[in-house]
């Protein structure tokens, strides 16, 4: 097998070569005329004139590899109850019958398909399906706000919305219907079609003529095969979380996603076929799309979906008893699942408890991974833990510790180096195209062209697209996350660029200061924003959740972070304040809320984002700012 070293560099030399010998892996109705066109900068495409279809590439082609009657996905749902297990064979028949269900209400190949599920098994076959026949899903995370739902409906103007009665919270059920129908009342566009899955802990009202049930209408289903598409069709919207105004919806084409998330499966995770998979997110997020539902099935391995929390479902070992239960070779999780983990269970109690002798590997995105964190993981688990660093609009990792090539050395705070296909620079983010020196923070933006599986454009919104992402640095995609490269190579992800902070005229990455913060051994999660301050144009605050059980005074713990940071990074951090919070502002997806943060301490006007987990933190927030004399124009 090549090196590491040898992939990544025919990946940027001979693309065309590197990507058709992944494309390999991947079943094709028809071969495509060429492997990459392009001819229109910035709008890169992959794999154009074939044609595949990738719900048989998820499903069909295994059970006709022999693969049948391994399970193929798992659903584990602490919330009901429910541990339940189904085979390819079993799967791709639910499948096929579901898209006939679909195509049966007049559902084809183009139509746009809202989804708007919880964590069931529902949620893939509803996205299986879409895949199956052709149509263009969009996953709508389940329990987003009427406003946010209309804004997808008029944006996306799907013919259909797939949804459940319900999700369900630790202590609360939350009703979808409701929800949905004034989503309906609020859009110009009015799909003609809801089909809701009836779940027992709430029924919905049903309107005459527009819902139906799902169960009935999957019944009296005949199942349909595959429909071909070509590569470059669009296989479903993700809308950007946080989206206010005009939304951005990211667009995933057929064939390149195959193609990328296969072959990350082997060389990021190290995952082979039969292999046991789990990615503790949810299918409203890139991640629960690309490694809940797509990628280990196109690999022939077994996807756990969840439908619980890391602690609280029951406790704080949630995690270890579903590893140990499903025999879970490798987790993907975000730091902050870690981090809530640790803050209940410091010294691990919990994780005696059970038994990981098929664990391998943990895998951490979605926010940056704290060295305090991993070692954390690192003294507790006794596996290697791995972060690495992706967006939504890329689909899967930029920058890794690829372990299908054998793992290189770990270097904390940094995801390791670029995956193949992505030629990353620093660039200078005043001109925005000169490169700076190794060691030097800067913009982190990635050469053209993307590698197949990121985004091609917006949908029906190329300049968005372009104003968006291209314009800023010529010839570059940007990232929007500020960094460095060293010496040896590693990358290093600081920040959103939003999160560099101009402390009189030195630029400091609020990241450092985390980083410091976390490794003090009362500290369990903590954020660090600039705020405004007349005489040096911003200064640090630090926001600090402590450990279960710490029972020291807040003040005393405050100051010594203080002097830790002062300690560790200088004077010139003027890092003069942090405060002790009950917990921070998230969203659903556990990225933490620095930039409304950053508004309420500024005293700026600011919108609770619609992905935003319990808005009640931003009152409780807003109270211990205030008690600290923000807003002040300090």
């Amino acid at each position: 097998m090549p090196s590491y070293e040898e992939d990544y560099q025919l990946s940027l030399e001979q693309p065309e070569v590197f990507w058709a010998r992944a494309a390999k892996g991947i079943s094709w109705s028809k071969p495509w005329d060429r492997v990459l066109n392009a001819d229109n900068p910035p709008f890169y495409r992959w794999f154009e004139g074939a044609e595949l279809n990738t719900c048989y590439n998820c499903l069909d082609r295994h059970v006709e590899d022999g693969r049948g009657d391994q399970a193929a996905l798992i659903y584990d749902s602490p919330m009901t109850g429910q541990v339940k297990s189904f085979t390819y064979r079993e799967f791709t028949d639910i499948v096929a019958r579901f898209a006939g269900a679909l195509t049966a209400r007049g559902i084809k190949k183009g139509d746009r398909v809202l989804i708007y599920m919880p964590m069931v098994p529902e949620a893939a076959v509803a996205m299986l399906a879409c895949a199956r026949i052709g149509a263009i899903h969009s996953v709508v995370f389940g329990g987003f706000a009427p406003k946010e739902l209309a804004t997808r409906i008029d944006d996306a103007k799907p013919v259909a919305i797939l949804a459940a009665s319900c999700g369900l919270e630790p202590g609360r059920t939350i009703a979808y219907k409701p929800l949905i129908d004034e989503a309906i009342r609020m859009s110009t566009h009015k799909p003609e079609t809801v089909v809701i899955l009836q779940r027992p802990e709430c029924q919905a009202q049903m309107t005459a003529g527009r819902d139906f049930d799902w169960q009935e209408i999957a019944a009296a289903a005949d199942p349909v095969p595959c429909v071909p598409v070509a590569a470059t069709d669009p296989l479903y919207i993700l809308y950007t979380s946080g989206t206010t105004g005009v939304p951005k919806g990211v667009v995933r084409d057929n064939g390149g996603h195959a193609v990328a998330l296969r072959w990350s499966m082997k060389y990021v995770y190290n995952v082979d076929p039969g292999d046991v998979f789990w990615a503790a997110s949810d299918v409203g997020w890139v991640v629960g799309h690309s490694y809940i539902v797509y990628a280990p099935l196109l690999q022939g391995c077994t996807t756990i979906l969840y439908e619980g929390k890391p602690v609280g479902t029951p406790d704080a070992g949630a995690f270890w008893r579903v590893i140990q239960d499903h025999k879970v070779k490798a987790l993907f999780t975000a730091p902050t699942a870690f981090r809530a983990i640790r803050q209940q269970d410091p010294d691990g109690k919990f994780i005696g408890k059970y038994d990981f002798r098929n664990f391998d590997t943990l895998f951490l995105a979605g926010e940056r991974a704290d060295p305090d964190t991993i070692i954390w993981a690192q003294d507790q688990l006794k596996v290697p833990v791995i972060d690495h660093w992706w967006q939504t609009e890329t689909g899967w990792s930029i920058g890794a510790n690829c372990m299908g090539y054998g793992m290189k050395p770990v270097k904390l705070g940094s995801p390791t180096f670029a995956v193949p296909g992505y030629d990353i620079r620093v660039i200078n983010e005043a001109d925005g195209r000169r490169e700076v020196a190794r060691g030097e923070i800067g913009a982190i933006a990635v050469k053209l062209p993307l590698p197949p599986g990121s985004l091609p454009t917006l949908w029906e919104n190329d300049a968005g697209y372009i104003k968006s992402y291209m314009a800023d640095i010529p010839g570059y995609y940007k990232t929007g996350d500020a960094g460095y490269i060293d010496e040896e190579g590693y990358l290093f992800i600081m920040a959103r660029t939003d999160d560099i902070i101009n402390v009189a005229g030195h630029r400091l990455s609020t990241g450092g200061m985390e980083e410091v913060l976390a490794g003090h051994p009362d500290v369990a999660e903590c954020a660090v924003i600039g705020i405004h301050d007349a005489l040096k144009g911003q200064v640090p605050v630090g926001f600090v959740v402590l450990n279960a059980g710490v029972n020291r005074p807040p003040t005393e713990i405050e100051k010594e972070l203080v002097a830790l940071v002062r300690e560790k990074i200088g004077p010139v951090a003027a890092f003069k304040v942090a405060l002790v919070v009950k917990r921070l502002p998230k969203t659903r997806s556990g990225k933490i809320l620095r930039a409304v943060m950053r508004k309420i301490a500024d005293g700026e006007t600011y919108n609770a984002p619609a992905t935003i987990d319990d808005p009640a933190v931003l009152t409780e927030i807003t109270e211990i700012l205030a008690a600290a004399g923000y807003p002040s124009g300090k």
